[in-house]
C-alpha cells in the first residue's frame, strides 16, 4: 500500500503548462529521485506534494497517520527566533522532551529552581529509551556543523540557514522526507555522511538533486519529468540512464513510422477532387491524429557550448609564498605555485578553510599576507560565484545577454546573434522575452553561466557551480570544460563532476594547501589508506585491553546521565561558553584587521589576549570532563 497516491495532478505557471495529468505512487521504504530540465516544474511538483502550493488538478492523497518533512529550496524561519527555537520548533513529542531537556541543561546553573523539573525530564527521557535519540539529535547538528545554538536565525547566511532547516527536517524523524537539493551548501564530508544517514534510514523519500553519486547511492527509484509527462524507471539512476535510452529509441522510431505513414495519407488527401464530400471522415480523422504524433519530438534540445577562449601565453599565474592569516587563525602557510596551459585543478576542504579567500587572492581582489601573484599579460579571468548573480527581475533575458553583446563569435567559426545563443544554451523564443524574475532558480544560474562564457576567458573559476544547475546542463557543461583550452579551477561539493573533470587537487586544511596528484576518489581512497595506517598501530596495541573493558565502555554513559548531571550540566555549559568565546574572538579579530589608532588596536589586542586565556582555561576543563564521559 502506498504512503503517497498522485492522481492526474495538473500546474501551469506563467502560461507554462508543468505538467499534465501526472499520476503515481510511493510506498513504504522506497526512495525516489526526482529529475528533469530546469524549469519543467520540479520543485513545483515537490512544493505540492508538501502542501506548500495547490495544483490547478488532480489530487495527493498520504496514507493515514504519516507525518511528512519538507526541506524547501529556500527555507524560511520565524524573525528573531534562535537557532535552538528554529530547529525544535515542533509537534513531535519526543524532540519536544530532548528540546526541554537541553533548555534545562543549559538554563539550570542560572535557575537552580529547575532542578526538579530537570530530574522529572531525565526520568521521563529514560523511561521512553530516548537517550540515544538526545544522542542522534547531537550527531546531526554536529555532523552539519551546528553548535551557536543562540546564534539568531537572521544572521545567518544562506548556506547556514539551509543546513539548519535540513537539521530541523531529520531531527523530527519523519516517515516520508521531501527533500529539494538536500546537498546544496553542503561540504563534502557532511554529503558522505548524509548520504550514508538516508541510505539506511527506514523511511520513503522523494527529492529533487543533481548529485549523481549521492542519487546512485541512495535511491532505488528515479521520476523524470520531461514534456509535462512524469516516466518512472524502478531501478538506481545507471539503470534510468539505460532504459532512458532505450525508451527514446523506441519514440523515435515510432516517430518515423509515423511519418512514413502521414506522407501516404498527405498524398492520399491531395488526391482526392476538392468537390467530393465523401472522403472517409475516419481516414481523415486518423490522419490528423497521425500528423500529430509524426511532429512530436523526442527528448530535448542539448545545449552547446561554444566559445573562441582567448589565447594563453606562455606566462598564466604564478603563485610565490603566498599566506594568509585572521588574527591568530592560520588559514593557509606560504604556498607556490606555477599554473600552466590546461591545468584543472579541484580545491577541496571543510568550510572556513580558506577555499574562498584562495579564490580572492588570485584574482586580486583581497591581498595575502605574505608572497606574491604574478599574472601573465593575457590573463582573462572568469568567476563564476557561488553566490547568485543578481539580475534586474524586470528585464526581459535577452536584454541581460545583449548587455555583454549583440554579436558573439563562435569556435567553429560562426557568429550568433545574442537571440541564437541563447537558443543553443536552452532558452526558446518565448523565455528569451520572459522576464528574469520568472525564471527558475536553474534557468537564472544558466543565465550566469552563459553570461561569464561569453566573454572567452581562458583563466576560468567555477565555485560551486552544480548548485540548482539539472543534469542535462551538467553534462553538457562537463563535455564543454573537459576539452576546454584554458586553465580551470574548481570549487565543488558534486563528486561526480570533479572526478570527471580535474587532473589534481589542492586540499585545503590544518593551515595548509596540499598538491595532490590525483581526482576526488583518488583522494578519498588514499586517506582512507593514510588514516586505516594510522589507526593500525594503536589498535593492535590496544586490541586486548578493549576486549576485556568493552562491557563497562556504556556504563559511564549511564551513571553521568542519571546521576552525576552536574558534571554533565558543566560539560554542556563548557562548550556553549567556548563557542561564544571563540564568536567574540572573530569579531575582535574582524575589528582589528579594519585598522584604527594605536590606543584602540591596543585595548582590543589586550581583550583578545583575555579571551584567549579564558579560552586556555575552559578548554582544558572541557578536555578533563571529556575525558570521563
Amino acid at each position: 500500500m502506498n504512503l503517497l497516491s498522485v492522481e492526474n495532478l495538473s500546474k501551469q505557471y506563467n502560461q507554462r503548462q508543468l505538467f499534465q495529468d501526472i499520476t503515481f505512487g510511493i510506498g513504504q521504504g522506497q526512495k525516489v529521485a526526482l529529475i528533469g530540465r530546469n524549469g519543467t516544474g520540479k520543485s513545483t511538483l515537490i512544493k505540492i506534494l508538501a502542501s506548500a502550493e495547490a495544483p490547478d488538478a488532480g489530487q495527493v492523497v498520504y496514507r493515514n497517520g504519516v507525518q511528512v518533512g519538507y526541506l524547501p529550496q529556500h527555507p524560511k524561519f520565524t524573525p528573531g527566533h534562535s537557532v535552538r527555537e528554529a530547529l525544535f520548533d515542533s509537534s513531535n513529542p519526543a524532540l519536544s522532551l530532548v528540546s526541554e531537556y537541553e533548555y534545562l541543561l543549559e538554563a539550570i546553573s542560572e535557575k537552580p529552581e529547575l532542578s526538579d523539573r530537570f530530574q522529572v525530564v531525565m526520568s521521563e527521557i529514560d523511561s521512553q529509551n530516548l537517550w540515544d535519540y538526545e544522542s542522534s539529535v547531537k550527531q546531526i547538528l554536529g555532523k552539519l556543523d551546528i553548535h551557536d545554538m543562540q546564534q539568531p536565525i537572521d544572521s545567518m547566511s544562506g548556506g547556514q540557514r539551509r543546513r539548519v532547516a535540513l537539521a530541523k527536517t531529520l531531527l523530527e524523524r519523519p516517515h516520508f522526507l521531501l527533500l529539494d537539493e538536500p546537498t546544496n551548501h553542503l561540504d563534502l564530508p557532511a554529503i558522505e555522511w548524509l548520504e550514508d544517514y538516508l541510505s539506511k534510514a527506514q523511511l520513503s523519500l522523494l527529492m529533487v538533486t543533481h548529485d549523481r553519486y549521492f542519487m546512485e547511492q541512495v535511491t532505488n527509484e528515479v521520476l523524470e519529468l520531461s514534456g509535462t509527462k512524469l516516466y518512472g524507471y524502478h531501478g538506481s539512476y545507471s539503470y534510468y540512464l539505460e532504459k532512458k535510452a532505450e525508451r527514446q529509441e523506441q519514440q523515435q522510431a515510432e516517430v518515423d513510422k509515423a511519418r512514413n505513414l502521414m506522407r501516404k495519407e498527405l498524398d492520399w488527401v491531395r488526391r482526392q477532387p476538392k468537390a467530393r464530400g465523401t472522403k472517409a471522415k475516419y481516414r481523415l480523422d486518423a490522419f490528423e491524429d497521425l500528423k500529430e504524433k509524426a511532429s512530436q519530438k523526442v527528448g530535448e534540445k542539448d545545449i552547446q557550448l561554444q566559445t573562441i577562449g582567448r589565447r594563453l601565453g606562455s606566462k598564466v599565474l604564478e603563485l610565490e609564498n603566498i599566506s594568509k592569516s585572521y588574527g591568530d587563525k592560520k588559514l593557509f602557510e606560504p604556498f607556490s605555485y606555477k599554473f600552466l596551459r590546461g591545468d584543472k585543478i579541484g580545491l577541496i576542504g571543510p568550510n572556513g578553510a580558506g577555499k574562498s579567500t584562495f579564490l580572492n587572492i588570485i584574482t586580486g581582489a583581497i591581498k595575502p599576507d605574505t608572497g606574491t601573484v604574478d599574472a601573465g599579460q593575457t590573463l582573462q579571468v572568469g568567476y563564476y560565484r557561488q553566490e547568485e548573480q543578481i539580475f534586474d527581475p524586470n528585464m526581459r533575458v535577452i536584454e541581460v545577454v545583449k548587455e555583454v553583446a549583440e554579436v558573439i563569435p563562435m569556435a567553429d567559426g560562426r557568429t550568433l546573434t545574442a537571440g541564437q545563443l541563447l537558443l543553443e544554451f536552452g532558452f526558446n523564443g518565448d523565455q528569451q522575452y520572459t522576464l528574469v524574475g520568472k525564471l527558475s532558480g536553474g534557468e537564472k544560474r544558466r543565465l550566469q553561466m552563459l553570461r561569464i562564457l561569453m566573454q572567452n576567458p581562458n583563466f576560468l573559476i567555477l565555485d560551486e557551480p552544480t548548485n540548482d544547475l539539472d543534469i542535462s546542463t551538467l553534462n553538457v557543461l562537463e563535455d564543454f570544460l573537459a576539452n576546454y583550452g584554458g586553465c580551470l579551477v574548481i570549487v565543488s561539493h558534486d563528486r561526480y563532476f570533479m572526478d570527471r573533470l580535474v587532473d589534481h587537487l589542492f586540499v585545503f586544511g590544518e593551515g595548509q594547501i596540499r598538491d595532490f596528484p590525483g581526482n576526488y576518489t583518488d583522494w578519498r581512497e588514499a586517506k582512507e589508506e593514510e588514516d586505516a595506517a594510522e589507526s593500525a598501530k594503536p589498535q593492535a596495541k590496544a586490541a586486548p585491553v578493549k576486549q576485556v573493558e568493552a562491557p563497562v565502555v556504556a556504563k559511564p554513559v549511564i551513571e553521568k546521565r542519571k546521576l552525576s548531571y552536574k558534571e554533565q550540566k558543566e560539560f554542556e555549559q563548557l562548550e556553549k561558553e567556548i563557542a561564544q568565546l571563540n564568536k567574540k574572538k572573530e569579531e575582535l579579530v574582524q575589528k582589528m584587521n579594519k585598522g584604527g589608532d594605536h590606543e584602540a588596536l591596543m585595548a582590543l589586542g589586550q581583550e583578545l589576549e583575555t579571551i584567549n586565556e579564558q579560552l586556555d582555561e575552559k578548554e582544558m576543563r572541557w578536555l578533563e570532563l571529556s575525558d570521563l564521559a
